[in-house]
């Protein structure tokens, strides 16, 4: 199939063509022509597969044909929800290449920047409004945005979205949505709460399943490094010593942990950067622009955070830390070897996560490949229930003593404070 099959307008025919797709994706060539056709869809696919593309083409095809001769101020008719702001960014920039040679205008929002661009924008006026939940809501709440119009509606990795605690805003957002609409689910994992959530959305919807989860691309080369915990930052170091990676997206599984990394390796004069949702808008993508630009050679992000990030060309992805959860190893691998293009997957294991690496090993059916020349083999072992209950508890003890120390610290430095006075 090619896209003049899809029998799409001139304007998007084009426009597809200045982006290099010769043919559409599985996921396109499935999803188009029932969105084509007005119908609601819950689409199963991971990222890399072509899923922006499959709803944005029929939804600006849609307003061609619908409201190519709309008067007056353009009104929101496409609303698009998403879980990041890196996410959004990219989906938007998607609908802007698709309506290149349309009249269609689209805008891009979400939290942590200044609004004033954004509400602007919003203003002027826009056909088609990406938006992460907590800035939508707010700015509905301002009587920025009015959701009375929006013809097509989609919210897209909404596993993800469920993750981040989402639930509750986009409950309130659907409530504004009119009754009659078409509304596109897209989720790259279906636990039961995200089929549950799309029951309360989709009516009558066509299933559109591509990629399982489970799959990994034959393209990517997975390796397997057993260390310890205490070892993991040497055998990193051991692993970046080869110069044939040039450029990595590593992996931690915490905020405060992609920190640590960075600051440790620049240390060793190795340029990197985190990306996670402590970091302020700009400085993510200041982080992110250095990455694609070669001036950062390990961009160290969270998984929450690396939803949307899409690098062309990216062959390196080490897991620093082993995700918990088993889909999540097969998201984040899923960064390198993207479009046909070769990947390395490089994974360090501590004997606490041996159980996670089954789990993975069990769902992608398949063994990873164990590197056994490594200077930092892994001699510890698990732990067993009750000492995983007293490191917990030993733990949150240095926790409280840690607080209880800084809190009599500042009491201690306010103004008029003196030991041993009554």
């Amino acid at each position: 199939m090619t896209f003049e099959d899809l029998r799409l307008s001139d304007q998007i025919l084009k426009a597809v063509q200045d982006q290099g797709y010769e043919r559409p994706t599985v996921i396109q060539e499935k999803a188009i022509p029932l969105v084509l056709q007005g119908l609601d869809v819950l689409g199963s696919a991971q990222t890399g597969t072509g899923k922006t593309a499959a709803f944005a083409i029929p939804i600006i095809e849609h307003l061609i044909k619908n409201h190519s001769n709309q008067k007056g101020k353009r009104k929101v008719l496409s609303l698009v929800v998403t879980p990041t702001r890196e996410l959004a960014i990219q989906i938007g920039e998607n609908f802007t290449a698709y309506a290149k040679y349309t009249q269609i205008k689209n805008t891009v929002i979400f939290g942590g920047v200044p609004q004033r661009t954004q509400t602007n924008a919003l203003r002027s006026g826009v056909e088609v409004l990406v938006a992460t939940p907590g800035r939508l809501l707010d700015l509905m709440d301002q009587g920025f945005i009015s959701l009375q119009d929006v013809e097509y509606f989609v919210l897209d990795e909404a596993d993800r979205m469920l993750d981040m605690g989402f639930i509750h805003d986009i409950k309130k957002i659907i409530a504004k949505l009119p009754k009659k609409r078409q509304s596109l689910f897209f989720s790259a994992t279906m636990p039961k709460n995200i089929v549950s959530l799309s029951q309360q959305i989709l009516v009558n919807p066509r299933k559109v399943e591509v990629s399982p989860v489970s799959s990994t691309a034959e393209t990517i080369q997975q390796y397997l490094y057993k260390t310890n915990k205490n070892t993991k930052g040497q055998l990193l170091l051991h692993i970046l010593r080869n110069q044939d990676i040039e450029q990595v997206l590593l992996f931690s599984r915490t905020k405060h942990g992609a920190d640590r990394i960075v600051r440790d390796l620049r240390k060793k004069s190795i340029e990197s950067a985190a990306i996670h949702g402590d970091r302020s808008q700009n400085q993510r993508q200041k982080a992110l622009k250095d990455f694609k630009d070669g001036r950062v050679r390990v961009l160290v992000a969270t998984d929450i955070a690396a939803r949307g990030i899409d690098i062309d060309k990216l062959r390196y992805v080490i897991n620093y830390d082993i995700p918990n959860e088993a889909e999540t190893y097969v998201h984040r691998i899923g960064r390198c070897g993207r479009a046909g293009e070769e990947g390395i997957s490089i994974s360090m294991c501590e004997p606490e996560e041996n159980t996670d690496v089954a789990a993975i090993e069990k769902l992608i059916k398949q063994k990873i490949e164990v590197i056994t020349e490594n200077p930092f083999p892994q001699t510890d072992r698990a732990m067993n229930a009750d000492e995983k209950k007293a490191f917990e508890k030993e733990k949150q003890r240095k926790k409280q003593e840690f607080f209880a120390n800084r809190k009599k610290k500042e009491g201690s430095s306010k103004p008029g404070f003196r030991r041993g006075r009554r």
